[in-house]
C-alpha cells in the first residue's frame, strides 16, 4: 500500500496523538482457510454484489465443531457444508458483522471441510472508518455504476486492506491467514474484468454478459484479494516468460508503457537483488477512478490511482509515478510472498517496500538520486510528530494508524542502516533466507533478525532493540576542539534525547584538501568525546560523513567551512546540506554567493534545481552575478525541470523581464509541462493578453500535472476564465493547508469563485477533493477546518439564483458533508 496524501498531512498538522495503551496482539488461528472459490455477479442499479462462496478450511491445532467468518454489511441467504457432491444445510448466526457457523461434526486439525454460502454484498451498509492512508473501508466500490456522471467511466474495483475483504466475500479477515483463490466474475460483456492469477476461460452468455474465470494456485491473505471491472485497454508485455499487463483507460493508451514500461526491468533487478525469482505467474497493474488511497499491492493485480495517469507533457519532466511502482512490485515479495502476522508488524510489509524506492532509484538513476528521495521520505517522518513511536507497536487505538511515517518513511531508513551495518552482501543474502523461511506464510521482525543473525554470525538484538521495539532516534550536539601542539582533533558528541541510542559513526577529517575516514562506535552515553589524530588544523570535519545514521544533528561549522564542504564533500547530503547554509548568506557575502551559484551546476540535477529555487535574484548584488546564469541554464539545462527552475528565479529578479520575452515565448512551445506552465506565467507579467488567449487554447486534458496548475491557476483565476474552472477545481481545496501564503489566497479566491459560480463540473470536483481530502484531515485534527469551508461554499450556492443545475449542485454538496462523520 502506498499512501501518497500521507506525509502532506504530516507536514501540515499541529496536532499531536500520543499512542493509546491499548494491546493489540496477533489473531489467535483458530481455523485455517485452504481455498476460497468465488462466483459473483455485480448489480450496478443497487450497488450490490450477488456471491457463492464455497470454502475449504481445517481446525488450525485444537479440534473444533464451528467456523467464524468475517462477513461486514451482508446478507447470508443459506449455508451449507459440501459432501459427496451434496449440499447439507447448517445452522448459523448472523450478527455483529460475523457468521458463527455449526458444522455437523467436531473436525481435527488433518480434516478439511468445505462450506456453501450464498450471499448478498452491500458495501454501502459497511459501518467501519477509513483513516488517513485508506480514507474508506468499504472494500467492494461502485464507481458511476449508473452511468451518470460524463466526467467518469463505470468502474467497480475493491480494496482489501486492512480487513474489508470481508466486505465482499465472507472470509477470516486477518493478515495471519493464507488461502489460493478462484474467482468467476459476470458482467456485462462490454467490460474487462480483472482478479489474481490468470484468466483461465471467458464465456459468454445469452443474457449479454460474459463469465470470466480467474484461478490463484499459490497462497496468500484475503485483504490481497483483487476484483476490478470496467472499460480498459490492455497494454501487453512481459518479464520472461510472464505476463506484464497494464490496464488503462483508451484515453491513456499510447503513454502506458511511457508510465510503466520499466515494470520489467524492476523485476529483473529485484528478482537478481534478492536471489528470488519473481515467485508469481503474471504482473497485472490497473489504474482506478476515484481509488481510497495511492495504490495496492494485491498479489498480481495491482490497482493504482487515477494520479499514475500522465501524458507526454509530465512525462518529458519526470515520471512521478515510478516509485509507487516499485513500491507494489517490491510487495510481492514483502507482503505477499511472506505476509505481515499482524499489523503490529507492518514494517516487514512497508518498510521494505518503502525501501525498494531507494533502491531502485540506486541501480536505475544513480546514488544521488535515491539520496534525495531518502531525505524526503525523513524530512516527512521529521515533522509528522512521530518521536514516540515504535517501529514495531502493539499500543494502538486503531489498526490504520499504523499506516504512517514510521512504518514507511522511518522503516525504510532503519533498513537502510541495518544495509550499512552488515554490509551488501551480508544484507540481501539475509533477506533471501528471511524470504525462503517464511514463503507463503506469515511473519514478524524478529523472524527477520533472526534470518540476518544467521547469515551474519551477528548479534542484532541491540539494532532491533532500539529501532524496532523502541522510539525516537539521536539529536546530536556537535562540538569540535582542536589541539594542534598535541595533533588531536576533539569531537564531542551529545545526545539530547531520550532513549540514548548506540550507533556506529562515520567521521571525515580533511586536510590539505585530502579526506581521511574515520569509522568509531558512539555507545549510549549522554556526552560522549571521540580523539582523532590530525597532522594540521583540518579544513574540516564532516560528521555522519556517510548519512547513514537517521539522526537530527546540530552542528556549529562556519560558513568557510560550508563553503569548503559544498566544493569538496562527495554524498548528495553533504551538498544539499552546505547549500542550505551558504544559502543563508548569499545575499551579504560574495564568497557564499559564488558557492550556492556553482551548486547551480551541480552534477546532480536535483541540487542545480534545489540551488537555483534558493538563490534571491531580486537582491541587486545577486541579480547582478545571476541572471546570466540563469539565462544559460534555462535555456541548455539537459534536464526540463532545471530549466523551469531557472526560468522561475529569472522572474523573481525585478528586471525587465520583457528582456527575456523571447525565452519565454519559446517556452511556451516546449513539450515540457514544467517549461512552458512556467513560461506562460512569466509571460503574463510581460503580455497580459498573449498569456491569457495561450491558456484560453490549451487542452484541458494535458493540463494534469500539479506543477502545470499551480503555475497557471493565477492566472485562471484572476482573469475568470470559465471555461477553464475545473482545471483548477481539485487543487482548491487545499488552499489552507498551503505555505506559500500568497498562493493560498489566490486559491481561496478560486474556492469563492467557483461556489459563486453555476458550475457543475467544477464543482463536483472540488467537493470530490474535499470529500478524499476530509478522512486524512481527521486524523490530523484538521477535520473541522475541511467541513467549515465546505459549508462556506455551500452557503455561497444558495445564494446564487435557483435553477436544476444549482439546485443539483447544492445536493452534492449536502450529501458530502452528511457524509463527513
Amino acid at each position: 500500500m502506498k499512501n501518497i496524501f500521507l506525509i502532506t498531512f504530516c507536514l501540515i498538522s499541529t496536532a499531536f496523538y500520543a499512542q493509546q495503551e491499548v494491546y493489540n496482539p496477533s489473531a489467535t488461528i483458530k481455523t485455517r482457510l485452504q481455498h476460497t472459490k468465488l462466483k459473483v455477479k455485480p448489480d450496478f442499479q443497487k450497488e450490490q454484489l450477488y456471491g457463492e462462496e464455497w470454502i475449504t478450511a481445517s481446525p488450525y491445532f485444537y479440534p473444533t465443531d464451528s467456523l467464524t467468518l468475517d462477513a461486514k454489511g451482508m446478507l447470508i441467504h443459506d449455508v451449507a457444508l459440501v459432501k459427496d457432491g451434496q449440499n447439507k444445510n447448517l445452522k448459523f448466526d448472523y450478527k455483529n458483522d460475523s457468521i458463527f457457523i455449526l458444522l455437523d461434526k467436531k473436525y481435527k486439525r488433518s480434516e478439511e471441510y468445505t462450506v456453501y454460502i450464498k450471499y448478498t454484498a452491500r458495501p454501502n451498509e459497511v459501518k467501519q472508518q477509513g483513516s488517513a492512508a485508506i480514507t474508506q473501508a468499504k472494500g467492494l466500490y461502485f464507481i458511476d455504476p449508473r452511468d451518470e456522471d460524463p466526467n467518469k467511466p463505470t468502474q467497480v474495483w475493491t480494496q482489501g486492506e486492512t480487513e474489508s475483504s470481508s466486505c465482499w466475500f465472507p472470509t477470516i479477515d486477518k493478515p495471519n491467514q493464507k488461502t489460493s483463490e478462484e474467482i468467476t466474475i459476470t458482467v456485462p460483456s462490454k467490460y474487462t474484468t480483472l482478479s489474481n492469477g490468470k484468466l483461465i476461460s471467458s464465456k459468454n452468455n445469452s443474457d449479454g454478459t460474459r463469465s470470466d474465470y480467474w484461478k490463484f494456485d499459490k497462497k496468500h491473505a484475503p485483504y490481497l484479494f483483487f476484483m476490478g471491472i470496467g472499460e480498459y485497454s490492455i497494454i501487453e508485455d512481459k518479464w520472461k516468460d510472464i505476463p506484464v499487463n497494464y490496464y488503462v483507460e483508451k484515453e491513456y493508451e499510447p503513454y502506458a508503457k511511457q508510465i510503466f514500461g520499466e515494470t520489467p526491468e524492476m523485476i529483473s533487478f529485484f528478482s537478481e537483488r534478492l536471489n528470488y525469482p519473481f515467485p508469481w505467474n503474471k504482473y497485472s497493474q490497473i489504474v482506478c477512478r476515484d481509488y481510497v488511497s495511492g495504490a495496492m499491492e494485491n498479489t498480481t493485480a495491482v490497482v493504482h490511482a487515477e494520479n499514475a495517469y500522465q501524458k507526454s507533457g509530465q512525462l518529458v519532466d519526470e515520471n512521478v509515478w515510478e516509485d509507487v511502482i516499485a513500491h507494489e512490485l517490491f510487495h510481492h515479495w514483502f507482503g505477499d510472498l511472506v505476509t505481515t502476522e499482524s499489523w503490529s508488524n507492518l514494517t516487514v510489509n512497508e518498510s521494505f517496500a518503502n525501501y525498494s524506492e531507494y533502491l531502485w532509484r540506486e541501480h536505475r538513476y544513480g546514488k544521488d538520486h535515491a539520496e534525495e528521495h531518502k531525505n524526503e521520505d525523513i524530512e516527512g517522518y521529521l515533522k509528522g510528530k512521530n518521536f514516540d513511536k515504535h517501529l514495531v507497536r502493539f499500543n494502538f487505538g486503531n489498526k490504520e494508524d499504523v499506516f504512517d511515517s514510521v512504518s514507511y518513511n522511518k522503516g525504510g531508513y532503519i533498513l537502510h542502516m541495518l544495509r550499512n551495518y552488515l554490509g551488501d552482501d551480508a544484507f540481501f543474502t539475509g533477506l533471501n533466507l528471511y524470504l525462503t523461511q517464511n514463503q507463503y506464510k506469515s511473519a514478524e521482525a524478529h523472524n527477520l533478525r533472526l534470518a540476518l543473525e544467521e547469515v551474519s554470525g551477528k548479534d542484532l538484538n541491540w539494532f532491533f532493540n532500539q529501532w524496532y521495539y523502541s522510539n525516537g532516534h539521536p539529536k546530536l550536539e556537535i562540538a569540535y576542539e582542536i589541539d594542534e601542539a598535541n595533533k588531536k582533533a576533539k569531537v564531542s558528541i551529545i545526545q539530547t534525547q531520550e532513549p540514548l541510542f548506540q550507533f556506529p559513526f562515520a567521521i571525515d577529517v580533511y586536510e590539505n584538501g585530502t579526506k581521511k575516514r574515520h569509522n568509531v562506535w558512539i555507545p549510549k552515553q549522554k556526552n560522549y568525546v571521540v580523539e582523532l589524530p590530525i597532522t594540521t588544523k583540518p579544513d574540516l570535519i564532516n560528521v555522519n560523513a556517510d548519512h547513514v545514521l537517521l539522526s537530527e544533528i546540530t552542528d556549529d561549522k562556519t560558513v568557510e567551512q560550508y563553503i569548503f564542504q559544498l566544493k569538496n564533500a562527495p554524498e548528495y547530503m553533504d551538498r544539499r546540506e552546505a547549500i542550505d547554509k551558504v544559502a543563508m548568506y548569499h545575499t551579504a557575502k560574495d564568497d557564499a554567493l559564488d558557492a550556492l551559484l556553482l551548486a547551480c551546476n551541480d552534477k546532480y540535477y536535483g541540487l542545480r534545481k534545489y540551488a537555483i529555487e534558493k538563490l534571491e535574484p531580486n537582491y541587486p548584488k545577486v541579480k547582478k552575478k545571476a541572471l546570466e546564469t540563469l539565462k544559460k541554464i534555462a535555456l541548455n539545462d539537459e534536464k526540463t525541470i532545471v530549466r523551469s527552475a531557472a526560468l522561475k528565479a529569472i522572474q523573481k529578479a525585478d528586471s525587465d523581464m520583457a528582456d527575456f520575452k523571447d525565452i519565454y515565448v519559446e517556452g511556451v512551445k516546449s513539450k515540457s509541462d514544467a517549461v512552458k506552465s512556467t513560461s506562460i506565467l512569466a509571460l503574463y507579467k510581460i503580455d497580459k493578453l498573449q498569456a491569457i488567449e495561450i491558456v484560453k487554447n490549451l487542452n484541458d486534458k494535458e493540463i494534469q500535472s500539479d506543477s502545470f496548475v499551480d503555475n497557471i491557476s493565477e492566472i485562471i483565476i484572476k482573469e475568470k476564465i470559465t471555461e477553464k474552472m475545473p482545471v483548477i477545481a481539485k487543487e482548491v481545496p487545499m488552499f489552507p493547508y498551503m505555505s506559500n501564503r500568497a498562493k493560498s489566497m489566490i486559491f481561496r479566491q478560486g474556492f469563492e469563485w467557483i461556489f459563486s459560480t453555476d458550475s457543475p463540473e467544477a464543482t463536483q470536483k472540488a467537493v470530490d477533493s474535499f470529500s478524499q481530502i476530509y478522512p486524512q484531515a481527521k486524523k490530523y485534527g484538521s477535520e473541522a477546518v475541511v467541513k467549515s469551508i465546505l459549508e462556506q461554499g455551500l452557503e455561497l450556492k444558495k445564494m446564487l439564483p435557483v435553477n436544476e443545475s444549482i439546485k443539483n449542485q447544492i445536493s452534492i454538496i449536502e450529501k458530502a458533508l452528511l457524509e463527513m462523520n
